[in-house]
């Protein structure tokens, strides 16, 4: 089953006959019409809390985004559908924006909203952020290294959940992982505290502090922060990072 037809199913078990009625008939609009239904859509579809989807991990998403990305889908078919599209990124308010953001990983050719991603990354909109940023796989597949740590430098700088970054494990690098120990001094130099979650980017890789930022978690009063230690020598593949481990073995 592909996307259109998940969300499609998803729509008719949660839409009522007036808003399945409604929706069938824009779907047989021009490109023109389709826009324009996407813009009015929650003037017609409820805000239906959506339960799980499979294979489609949005957060807190309701009906009328559904509806939506389902419009998105079929007007990005149309022959001047791309031109509309960004047309509708242009002149989109905020709820608009997510809609269009989340629906970048099932248009056609995704890779060519790239430019519209990185974009997102930049916005001071929350929900606009979030709406790249978590449970929306377009970032993992295609963002470069660089934007995709611009992407969870933001996150730990401003306090968000970065497990909820689909691929944060597998997008993890060294260049990362240095940018993160040099975060982690100077937090500790404001006497601010290090997220739990900046450790599981670093743990993988070689880094210039390891020991004495190991060793600091290791003897801290916060719990969270030893269990970060633990977390660390229990799951890196690194032998170095298991050093101050062998050594409270041997003493």
């Amino acid at each position: 089953m592909n996307t259109a037809e998940l969300l499609n199913q998803s729509i008719q078990s949660l839409a009522s006959s007036t808003e399945l009625a409604w929706l069938e008939d824009k779907l047989k609009a021009d490109s023109k019409g389709l826009s324009l239904a996407f813009v009015i859509a929650p003037r017609q579809i409820a805000k239906t809390p959506v339960g799980i989807i499979p294979g489609w991990n949005w957060h807190n998403s309701t009906l009328d985004q559904l509806v939506r990305v389902y419009l998105l889908i079929h007007l990005a078919e149309k022959e001047d559908g791309k031109s509309r599209i960004e047309t509708l990124f242009d002149t989109a308010e905020m709820n608009e924006l997510v809609a269009l953001y989340r629906a970048l990983p099932v248009l056609p050719t995704p890779e060519i909203w790239l430019h519209r991603a990185t974009d997102a990354v930049r916005s001071n909109m929350g929900p606009v952020f979030d709406a790249i940023a978590f449970g929306n796989p377009y970032p993992k597949a295609y963002f470069s290294e660089l934007a995709w740590n611009q992407l969870v430098l933001k996150c730990i700088f401003n306090d968000k959940p970065i497990h909820l970054i689909e691929g944060l494990d597998e997008r993890a690098n060294q260049a990362l992982a240095d940018t993160l120990a040099d975060f982690a001094h100077e937090r500790w130099a404001a006497g601010r505290r290090v997220p739990s979650q900046v450790w599981r980017l670093i743990r993988n890789f070689q880094t210039n502090t390891k020991e004495q930022d190991l060793k600091r978690l290791q003897e801290s009063s916060d719990p969270n922060d030893r269990i970060a230690a633990e977390l660390i020598q229990k799951n890196s593949p690194l032998e170095a990072w298991k050093v101050l481990e062998r050594e409270e073995k041997a003493y």
